[in-house]
C-alpha cells in the first residue's frame, strides 16, 4: 500500500477525472426521506464516504417516478436542491457523485392510483367513524381492503409480466421520466448517471423474462433496443453528464444452473457492451444479474462464492471495448483490488460492503494503515435491505448515524483497563485508544477474539476471523497493551481511572435429567475441538449456534437431527444464507424436529424423550451422542472491592447475550463516553 498504490492512481472517464480507483457502488440504504429526497441521514452517510477518500459514489436505485418503494427518488424539480446540497458537499472532497436511475418492472402510475384509492377509502372510513356513522365506516373499510388487495395483486402480476405486457406508449413514458430525472440531476450538479441495466431494462434484455413479439422482443437487437434508447434519451436531456451502464450478466453456477434472470448471458453481454460503447456510454460496470428473489445471488454471503467472482465476465467485456470497466463482487481486500488493476482486468474497483465496514479505505491505503475488512456476513446490510430497514455493518457502529456518532478526542486522558478480549472488549480498546486514553486489556485465554474463534469453525464461516485480524493489526499501533493468559486483579482495576468489563458469556445446559451423561456434550466444546463426535448426533437447539453446529457435524460425517422448540430452525439467520443451509440439510438428510420440547435424556445419552407440542404427542429420538446448543448466559464478574467506575459491554452487559453488532456497538459507546 502507500501512495504508490494502484488504487490511488487517477482515472479519466468521459469528461471526468477520478482522483483514485475506489468506488462506492449502488447500494439501497434506506436513509432517504419519505419522498425519496436526500435528508440529513443520507447526507451525512455519503459525506462520510467522501471524507474517507472514495473518489466516486453512486446512489443506488434512484427512481425517476414517485413509487411506493423505499428508495431515493428524483421525480420533481423541488427535490433538486437537496441533491445539489449533497453534490456540492462531496465536491469539496474531490468526490464525484452519480445517480443510478432505474424504473421498477411494474406499472407505477396504475399501482399508485389503486393504492391511493385504498388509502382514500380508509380516510373516509375514519371520518365516518368519527361522525358515528358505523355503517359507512364498515362499507368504506371493506372497500379499502378490496382496493388494497387488488393493488398488490396487480403489483405481483406486473413483477412477473409487465416487461412483456407494457405498451410502447408506457415504455416511452418511462423513458421520458428517466430523461427528465437525468436533467434534474444535471441541474443539481450531479456528475454522472449510472443506468441500472437490471430491473426493467435488464428484464427487456433477457431471453428468460422478455416474451414480447414487437420491436422490443425476440432477437438480440430488439431486446437491447430499449436500453440503447434510454441511453440516448439521457444523453440528450443531460449532455454534460458522464454515463455509466450497469451491465447485468446471467452467470452459470457450478451445477450448470443459471444465476440471475434479468440481464444477458455472458456471450450476449459482451456483444451488448460493444453497442453501449457505440452509443456513447463512458464506463461499464459488469455485475451479476438479479431477479431471482434472493439477494444472495447478487450479493453473496461469506464462503458461498469465490472472491472477485464476477471478474471473469468483466475481463471478457474489457477485452472488446475501450471504455473503462468497473468491477464489483466480493472484492474484499485492498490486495484484491490491487491485483485486479495490476493485471489490467478492470479500471475501477467497487468496494460496496467494504466501504460500509470501513469508510476510510482510500485514506488508509495512502497512510498504510490497517483496514477493517468486510466479513460478507450480510447481517447488517443485505438483510436490512430485504427487511426494509436502514443499512448498516455489524462491525461499524457509525453507519446511518454519521451525523451524530463519531469518535471524539478525550478531554481528560485516562488509564483504562479492559477485562476480556472478545469483540466487545477489542472495540472498546480501539475507540478508547483513538480518543487518547492509555489502554490495557487483560485476557485469561492465550489469544484475543473470544467466541469469534468458535463462530469461525462451521462451514463457510472462517472469513469471520477477519474481524479479529483487524484488531491484531491495529491495536499495537494505537499503543494498546494486551496481556494474554492473565487474570485481572482488583489492585489493577483500582489503579485505573475506568474499567470496561467484557467477560462474555458461557453456554448453558437444559435443566433436565440426563445432561450429565458422558455422551452429552456442549456445542461450544464440539466447535472448539475438545470432544470427538461420531455416529448419529442429536443437536438440542435449532438457533444459529445449533444450526451451524449441525452443519459442522454433517461435514464431519455424522448423521444429524436438530431439535427445536420453535416452529422453525435458524430463526434470525440471514435470508441469503438460509437457503444454502436448508439445501445442505436436505442433501444430507438432516432431520428437523420443530415444535419439539425435550423432556429428558435417557440411556446414557443415547435416547431423547420429547414432546411434539403441535401434535401433542410424545416422541423418542435414538442417537449416539447429544449435543447441547440451547443458548448462553452472561458471565458474572466479581467487582466487590473495586472502587473504580465499571461499565459492562458485549454479552455480559445485559439480560440477553449480544450479537456481533450489539457487542461492537456497546464497546464503541462505552469507550466513547469515558
Amino acid at each position: 500500500m502507500g501512495k504508490e498504490s494502484l488504487l490511488l492512481k487517477p482515472l479519466k472517464v468521459g469528461n471526468l477525472t477520478f482522483k483514485n480507483r475506489i468506488m462506492f457502488p449502488p447500494l439501497t440504504t434506506g436513509y432517504e426521506e419519505r419522498d425519496g429526497s436526500i435528508g440529513d441521514r443520507s447526507f451525512a452517510f455519503y459525506e462520510r464516504l467522501a471524507k474517507g477518500g472514495a473518489s466516486y459514489i453512486v446512489i443506488g436505485d434512484v427512481a425517476p417516478v414517485n413509487t411506493a418503494s423505499p428508495t431515493p427518488k428524483l421525480f420533481d424539480d423541488r427535490q433538486i436542491p437537496a441533491f445539489k446540497k449533497l453534490a456540492d458537499a462531496l465536491h469539496t472532497y474531490d468526490c464525484k457523485l452519480a445517480l443510478q436511475l432505474f424504473h421498477p418492472e411494474y406499472d407505477v402510475p396504475g399501482v399508485g392510483r389503486m393504492i391511493m384509492a385504498s388509502r382514500m377509502a380508509a380516510m373516509e372510513a375514519e371520518k365516518a367513524k368519527a361522525a358515528g356513522d358505523m355503517e359507512t365506516f364498515g362499507a368504506k373499510m371493506a372497500e379499502s381492503g378490496k382496493l388494497g388487495k387488488e393493488a398488490y395483486a396487480k403489483l405481483h402480476h406486473d413483477m412477473q409480466h409487465f416487461v412483456s405486457e407494457a405498451s410502447v406508449d408506457q415504455l416511452n413514458q418511462i423513458k421520458q421520466a428517466i430523461a427528465d430525472s437525468a436533467r434534474r440531476a444535471m441541474e443539481a450538479g450531479i456528475d454522472a448517471i449510472e443506468v441500472h441495466g437490471d430491473r426493467l431494462l435488464g428484464s427487456l434484455c433477457s431471453t428468460l423474462l422478455n416474451h414480447r413479439t414487437d420491436e422490443y422482443g425476440g432477437a438480440f437487437e430488439n431486446r437491447i433496443r430499449y436500453a440503447l434508447e434510454v441511453v440516448a434519451a439521457i444523453k440528450e436531456a443531460a449532455p454534460t453528464l458522464m454515463i455509466e451502464y450497469k451491465l447485468p450478466v446471467i452467470t452459470v453456477n457450478p451445477d450448470g444452473s443459471l444465476r440471475g434472470k434479468g440481464g444477458l448471458l455472458e456471450d450476449e453481454a459482451v456483444e451488448f457492451a460493444k453497442e453501449l460503447e457505440k452509443a456513447g456510454v463512458d464506463m461499464i460496470q459488469v455485475a451479476q444479474a438479479n431477479h431471482t428473489g434472493n439477494m444472495g445471488d447478487t450479493i453473496p454471503p461469506m464462503g458461498t462464492m469465490p472472491y472477485n467472482w464476477t471478474l471473469g465476465a468483466a475481463k471478457k467485456v474489457k477485452a472488446v471495448v475501450n471504455v473503462p470497466i468497473a468491477t464489483v463482487g466480493r472484492v474484499v481486500s485492498v490486495a484484491n483490488g490491487e491485483e485486479i488493476l495490476a493485471n489490467g482486468d478492470a479500471d475501477m474497483i467497487g468496494y460496496g460492503r467494504s466501504l460500509l465496514c470501513d469508510s476510510d479505505i482510500a485514506l488508509k491505503v495512502e497512510r498504510d494503515e490497517p483496514i477493517r475488512e468486510c466479513l460478507n456476513c450480510n447481517k447488517g446490510c443485505v438483510d436490512a435491505i430485504q427487511g426494509r430497514r436502514y443499512i448498516s455493518c455489524v462491525l461499524n457502529a457509525e453507519n446511518g448515524d454519521e451525523a451524530t456518532i463519531s469518535i471524539k478526542p478525550a478531554e481528560d486522558k485516562k488509564n483504562v483497563v479492559i477485562v476480556g478480549a472478545g469483540i466487545a472488549g477489542l472495540e472498546a480498546a480501539r475507540v478508547a485508544a483513538i480518543r487518547g486514553h492509555k489502554v490495557n486489556i487483560y485476557e485469561k485465554a492465550d489469544k484475543i477474539g473470544g467466541q469469534i474463534h468458535l463462530a469461525a469453525v462451521p462451514p463457510r464461516k472462517d472469513e469471520i476471523l477477519r474481524s479479529i485480524e483487524y484488531y491484531d493489526a491495529i491495536l499495537p499501533g494505537l499503543g494498546v497493551n494486551v496481556h494474554l493468559n492473565t487474570e485481572v486483579t482488583k489492585d489493577i482495576m483500582n489503579a485505573a481511572d475506568a474499567v470496561i468489563v467484557a467477560v462474555g458469556a458461557q453456554d448453558i445446559v437444559l435443566p433436565i435429567n440426563g445432561t450429565d451423561s458422558a455422551n452429552v456434550v456442549s456445542s461450544w466444546d464440539v466447535l472448539a475441538g475438545k470432544v470427538e463426535v461420531s455416529g448419529h448426533c442429536a443437536v438440542i437447539g435449532g438457533g444459529l449456534v445449533g444450526t451451524e453446529t449441525a452443519e459442522y457435524l454433517v461435514e464431519k460425517g455424522c448423521k444429524v437431527s436438530v431439535i427445536e422448540m420453535m416452529d422453525k430452525i435458524a430463526n434470525g439467520e440471514s435470508s441469503t444464507i438460509l437457503p444454502i443451509i436448508m439445501a445442505d440439510f436436505a442433501k444430507n438428510d438432516v432431520k428437523q424436529y420443530v415444535n419439539t420440547k425435550v423432556n429428558s435424556i435417557e440411556n446414557d445419552g443415547k435416547q431423547i424423550l420429547a414432546t411434539d407440542t403441535k401434535e401433542e404427542k410424545d416422541i423418542t429420538i435414538d442417537c449416539d451422542m447429544v449435543v447441547m446448543a440451547v443458548g448462553s448466559k452472561k458471565n458474572v464478574f466479581d467487582v466487590e472491592g473495586v472502587t473504580t467506575p465499571v461499565v459492562y459491554v458485549g454479552d455480559c452487559s445485559g439480560e440477553r447475550t449480544a450479537s456481533i453488532a450489539e457487542a461492537i456497538r456497546t464497546g464503541y459507546k462505552a469507550a466513547n463516553e469515558l
